[in-house]
């Protein structure tokens, strides 16, 4: 690992206005005045206050979904008009890339080009993707026996789900945005959106995006605040007809208590513990890079992230020493330097956590060969740390949420996918093999909502994302996207 020298400044991110809630097409504080500061993790100083959503700002926003939703402006266009709304939004984010992909670095502490270069354009993709399906969203005929010998028409309608509200988490802002918001959109529901309090700056500036796109006052709302407060009178609120939600499995849980007595809709995106495979014929020298950015990718904040490396024993010793050596090469320091690849986490406490992990690690006498500690210096910067164990330890066990993996020995391929499928959660997992025969029989017997194989990469719009077990309910993206966001009625009509 290298570290650029601590910056005498910040000349790049200098105090930033204060921002108010957006809530029915206007710019507002918060009813009671309250606030909270924006820190910029890379520096641990004030950027910006927000204001802080409370359930009386909450219900203005969700009652200005509901005026949209059921007989408003936005209930009365058609899909194609909707389609256009799509595209020129992911028009205007593309065009707005470069200052996204500033408020994400500061906001989150990943290097600005990250963002730049992954983020922001698989947003703009995202609205794109569904702008395609607005017009697209139908349902089916079915052939049914005669009623009482009265023939029978049998038909299908899908039709929006209502009122969606989004909660989304601070690792990757734009994009998961983009994930709950044009879905939704594209079929014809309303939104309000309770972004990530350490990281709310980019789904702002994404509203202005949309209002100055055309979409009506009213069809998407942001409301900023902590959990404990917006985000649970957003849950709470009758008007909402589904909530949509990434984050933990702690926080996911809460939320299925809170909505099933009122049978809400859910998704819920809840993190995982993913699993790289990697086989004896494996090409190390193609795979290494790729294997390690999935553990320090954006600073190891990634609910896919591959920290459970499943290794051949005939080829340990080579994975362990190319890991290592990635992890020492990864430039880590000021998110805005020029060839700075890992910033700083979130916040104290996430980095408090990470560090955590990694004393648990060495205490449940796990072989640390590279990174283990903070950075010193200003910011929550945290060396890219890798162990080699066994999957009953703890830091194999549970999400760390940071840039720590652990390299576990195996001997039959059989033994590897039971490790793999040893875990509470189910997100993603990875195959490294040659063989793609044996890539194909473990990608069935994993139990994950996702597989890579020979590759690993963010989620394509195209495709649904989602986990068992843990980590959630239900998926996102691609058509499972519009099935969740729509509801399915039957019309039977007796000739």
């Amino acid at each position: 690992m290298s570290v650029d020298s601590p910056p005498a400044g910040h000349p790049q991110v200098p105090r930033l206005p204060e921002r108010g809630l957006y809530i029915d097409g206007t710019w507002r504080d918060a009813g009671d005045g309250a606030t909270f500061e924006v820190l910029n993790p890379a520096t641990e100083q004030v950027v910006t206050t927000v204001a802080s959503a409370s359930a009386a700002d909450v219900d203005a926003a969700v009652q200005a979904a509901r005026r949209q939703f059921d007989g408003g402006e936005w209930s009365r266009m058609s899909g194609s008009e909707r389609g256009r709304l799509l595209n020129r939004i992911a028009d205007l984010i593309e065009a707005d890339t470069e200052r996204l992909a500033a408020l994400e670095a500061i906001d989150v502490g990943k290097p600005v080009a990250d963002p730049a270069a992954i983020d922001i354009p698989l947003a703009a993709d995202t609205f794109r993707h569904f702008a395609g399906w607005a017009d697209k969203v139908h349902g089916s005929t079915v052939p049914v026996p005669d009623y009482f010998d009265r023939p029978r028409f049998s038909y299908t309608l899908r039709e929006p789900v209502g009122v969606v509200g989004a909660i989304t988490p601070w690792n990757a802002p734009t994009m998961i945005a983009s994930w709950k918001i044009a879905p939704a959109l594209a079929v014809g529901c309303t939104v309000v959106v309770k972004p990530p309090e350490d990281a709310s700056l980019s789904t702002l500036r994404l509203a202005e995006l949309m209002a100055e796109a055309g979409v009506p006052a009213g069809v998407v709302n942001v409301v900023c605040g902590t959990g404990a407060g917006a985000g649970a009178a957003l849950v709470r609120h009758p008007g909402v007809d589904k909530i949509s939600f990434t984050g933990s499995p702690e926080v996911g849980a809460e939320i299925s208590r809170e909505t099933g007595p009122a049978f809400k809709r859910v998704t819920l995106e809840l993190g995982g513990k993913s699993p790289q495979i990697i086989l004896a014929d494996a090409d190390l020298d193609a795979l290494m890079p790729i294997a390690a950015a999935s553990l320090f990718a954006n600073q190891g904040e990634i609910c896919a992230a591959g920290t459970r490396v499943l290794v051949h024993e005939s080829v340990r010793d080579d994975v362990v020493a190319g890991l290592a050596e990635q992890a020492r090469a990864v430039q880590v320091g000021d998110p805005f330097a020029e060839g700075t690849t890992m910033g700083a986490l979130i916040n104290r406490r996430q980095m408090d956590r990470v560090l955590g992990y990694i004393d648990a690690g060495r205490d449940e006498g796990a072989e640390l060969v590279a990174g283990g500690g903070r950075l010193d210096r200003p910011g929550y910067f945290v060396e890219p740390t890798v162990f080699v164990g066994t999957n009953d330890l703890t830091i194999a066990r549970e999400e760390i949420f940071g840039p720590v993996g652990t390299v576990i020995p195996f001997g039959e391929v059989d033994e590897a996918v039971a490790l793999a499928n040893d875990s509470r959660y189910g997100l993603a997992a990875v195959v490294w093999t040659k063989d793609l025969s044996l890539a194909h029989q473990a990608a069935r017997a994993l139990r994950v909502g996702a597989v890579w194989i020979n590759g690993w990469g963010a989620p394509d719009p195209r495709l649904p994302w989602g986990g068992t077990k843990i980590s959630g309910i239900g998926r996102e993206l691609g058509l499972a996207g519009i099935h969740g966001s729509t509801e399915e009625k039957v019309v039977s009509v007796i000739l």
